[in-house]
């Protein structure tokens, strides 16, 4: 990489540490008036434990629900403001809150994430949490009525040994989430959304004296928090292979095989990095020329690495095309993945790949904010590595890499340990044989009189024609008021006005207010 090439892709930063341990990283950027407030919390799903789990994210969603003095919803007080890329996510190692605001509102912004940091917990009562308590479980059921969603479940436990911080999902088990309680979700924000344990990042219309002024106003009153320790590396490196099957709602075979591999910012997870899209990425690929195109068995052939903080995986999968047998594609991905580790990459697979990764890291530095902006990319490195420029370590690492050091990494870590798992179509159910003649319909009886109890009927004092039947099973009364008007009337009027007018009904009337009446 040439000195200007280094230059061109360089984010400049200052980085100031509050008295109260807060990391404050600052980037200018003047190219237009908005400013991306993203603050990253070292805490994700690794930090719980058995029984406890799903906490990280179900206190994200939290988050979003109001702190003492704004009890309100985040999402609409933000938008009113002009924010954009306004969201926040929770994965095994971190939780972080994002968004772009006009310069004029980062003041705001500012009192808004601090307010939260500082002042959540009064806001937080039963109803909040069972409200994003069933949010949570609900997107749980939507996620895993999803086809192959199975597949992450259960590679999940079965990779990782009972007790590893990455051996749970980050959304938790049911029963955890049903059984979080009030004490449970504070004792959480005590824990680990401290100032001390939080990073913010600041890019775009404003510069680093103003910034830390604003900053240190809105945030240096925040308690520190508790120390958290930094976990170290834990890979949990397999030996030996294992196989299992699960019959899912699924149109077609679908196999994965799963590796355990180094964490985030090591060596290894870059050159596995490099491997994993010479073998999948793009049609020229290996794994999708070999399979879905050469030989025509598979839909779809992918390969992946997950660096997390404290372990990474390397996952390959390939589904099948109807009528392909699974057992076809295992043996084709076992020749592709021997010849790569016997032979490695070419000289021009390695340089295509270079490219691409070099390319998707400097298309995100024309955004601040968001997924793989440079706010994000800065409040990354700075929580992952302590070193908000550790990325420069990692693009010196991609230009240095050769083919003899993927293919060296990529034998240490994928020629043992793999996991595999094969997602089967559930078969389809026999059904008894049909006695029933369809080809008529069945001619209808005749049908009982009907008896209807007894109406009384009388006009009330107002001119309202009152109809009563009294039905005597059930201990309830139904009331049912019918106005001769609707929508026709709106024809030569304004529209809409019947329907706004049946809707204003139960907002209050006479001495009642809407409250009253619904009660």
């Amino acid at each position: 990489m040439t000195a200007r090439h280094a230059a061109a892709i360089e984010i400049p930063f200052q980085k100031f540490t509050l008295d109260n341990g807060l990391t404050l990283l600052v980037h200018e950027d003047r190219k237009a008036p908005i400013v991306a407030v993203n603050v990253w919390y070292h805490v994700g799903s690794k930090n719980e434990r058995p029984g406890k789990t799903g906490f990280a994210h179900l206190f994200e969603h939290l988050m979003f629900n109001g702190s003492e003095h704004f009890n309100d919803d985040y999402f609409q007080a933000m938008e009113r403001i002009g924010a954009t890329e306004l969201n926040g996510t929770t994965n095994h190692d971190r939780t972080n809150y994002f968004q772009n605001v006009p310069t004029p509102a980062l003041d705001t912004a500012l009192w808004m994430e601090s307010d939260r940091m500082g002042y959540m917990i009064g806001a937080i009562d039963q109803a909040k949490l069972d409200e994003q308590r069933g949010v949570v479980q609900n997107e749980k059921r939507q996620y895993a009525n999803q086809p192959y969603a199975i597949a992450h479940e259960l590679t999940t436990k079965r990779t990782y040994p009972v007790g590893h911080p990455y051996s749970w999902t980050v959304i938790g088990e049911m029963e955890d989430l049903e059984a979080a309680s009030l004490e449970d979700v504070h004792q959480w924000f005590e824990e680990y959304y401290g100032a001390a344990n939080a990073t913010l990042a600041l890019a775009g219309d404003i510069d680093a004296e103003t910034a830390l002024g604003q900053v240190e106003r809105y945030f240096g009153w925040i308690p520190s928090g508790p120390r958290v320790p930094r976990l170290t590396q834990e890979i949990a490196k397999r030996s030996g292979e294992v196989r299992e099957w699960v019959e899912d709602r699924v149109p077609q075979s679908r196999l994965y095989k799963v590796w355990n591999t180094p964490g985030w910012g090591t060596r290894d997870a870059m050159l596995l990095d490099l491997a994993t899209d010479v073998l999948s990425v793009g049609k020229s690929s290996r794994l999708y020329k070999r399979l879905v195109y050469e030989e025509q068995v598979a839909a779809s052939a992918r390969a992946s690495i997950h660096p997390r903080e404290i372990a990474g995986q390397v996952t390959i999968s390939a589904t099948a095309l109807p009528g392909k047998e699974i057992s076809r594609i295992d043996e084709l991905l076992r020749e592709e993945l021997d010849r790569f580790l016997t032979a490695g990459p070419t000289e021009d697979e390695m340089a295509r790949i270079r490219t691409l990764q070099r390319a998707s890291f400097v298309r995100g530095l024309e955004r601040i904010g968001g997924f793989g902006g440079k706010s994000d990319i800065l409040a990354k490195n700075q929580v992952y590595a302590e070193d908000p420029a550790f990325y420069l370590t990692e693009l010196e690492r991609l230009q240095s890499a050769t083919a003899d050091d993927v293919q060296e990494a990529a034998q240490r870590w994928l020629s043992d340990g793999v996991y595999e798992l094969e997602i089967r179509p559930q078969p389809n159910r026999t059904t008894s044989l049909a006695t029933v003649d369809r080809s008529k319909l069945p001619e209808s009886g005749d049908f009982p009189a009907l008896r209807l109890p007894t109406t009384l009927r009388r006009r009330t004092s107002s001119g309202i024609d009152l109809l009563s039947a009294k039905r005597a099973k059930t201990p309830t009364v139904e009331l049912s008021l019918l106005l001769d008007a609707g929508y026709a009337a709106d024809q030569f009027a304004s529209p809409g006005v019947a329907s706004l007018t049946m809707s204003m009904l139960d907002e209050g009337a006479g001495s009642r207010t809407s409250l009253e009446i619904s009660d």
